[in-house]
């Protein structure tokens, strides 16, 4: 499968920022904003827990999916302030974030915590966007192959090809996030590219070629549809220009120009 027959997808994580009337305001304007193009682009907003339900029904009917930031895997129990699959389902969510660098590098969630996660994510039926990629020490000691290869296998830990279809990989070089700098389009795609060679080892090609591989190290109206031009570039997961509707709108109908 090229990257012209994968369909793209683009996610909006809005971290923790916002509050009610905001999340609920910002959705009808996504909504608004990229309704019609959900059937060239797959588009998700991540919203923080409180809102999920609000802002589910703000986006209603419009084909943008309502995800969540992050997740527990036991599917009940004695886990006072955790959130279950399950439960989220219930609010109407369809995709999860597993891993996301603000999770390892500031809450301290480790790989076989992010495996978890988006193993019970997938076998409850929901997306997985599991978020790999390297610091900017990791990446001035040249580890950066190593690092998402790491981060990858054990991410997919246990993950049957079956389950693999609804898997996104979310490439982010930490230290592109929130600073200004952006990888160029050729080093993104050369990552994206040795991380699709990790899932074909561990898979074989027919799942490596079919699985979405999206750039999350600030991606913005002004470079998203150069990066999403690349062979080996899916989408992108967006933070800060997702809080603008507008800003986002122009990512993904990047994305919906690139896959038309």
């Amino acid at each position: 499968m090229t990257s012209e027959q994968r369909r793209p997808f683009v996610g909006g994580n809005w971290k923790m920022n916002g509050d009610r009337a905001q999340g609920t305001e910002l959705a009808r304007a996504v909504a608004s904003e990229v309704g019609q193009l959900t059937d060239a682009v797959d588009v998700a907003v991540f919203p923080a827990f409180p809102y999920l339900s609000g802002v589910g029904g703000a986006l209603a009917d419009s084909g943008v999916m309502l995800g969540s930031q992050d997740v527990y895997h036991q599917p009940d129990g004695a886990f006072t302030g955790e959130v279950s699959v399950a439960m989220l389902a219930d609010c109407g969510a369809r995709a999860v974030l597993a891993g996301h660098s603000e999770r390892r590098h500031v809450i301290g969630e480790d790989d076989r915590t992010v495996n978890k996660k988006a193993a019970a994510t997938v076998a409850g039926g929901m997306i997985s966007v599991l978020c790999v990629g390297e610091s900017l020490g990791q990446r001035e000691a040249g580890e950066t192959d190593r690092v998402n290869e790491r981060q990858t296998r054990l991410g997919l830990g246990g993950i049957s090809p079956e389950d693999l279809q609804r898997v996104v990989i979310a490439y982010e070089p930490v230290w592109a996030i929130g600073t200004g700098k952006t990888a160029t389009p050729e080093d993104a795609q050369d990552a994206h590219a040795k991380i699709r060679a990790v899932v074909a080892d561990l898979y074989g090609e027919g799942p490596a070629s079919a699985i979405r591989i999206i750039y999350g190290g600030s991606m913005k109206p002004a470079n998203a549809e150069a990066l999403m031009a690349m062979p080996d570039i899916d989408g992108g997961l967006i933070g800060g220009a997702s809080l603008e509707a507008a800003d986002f709108g122009t990512i993904v109908r990047a994305g919906a120009a690139v896959a038309r």
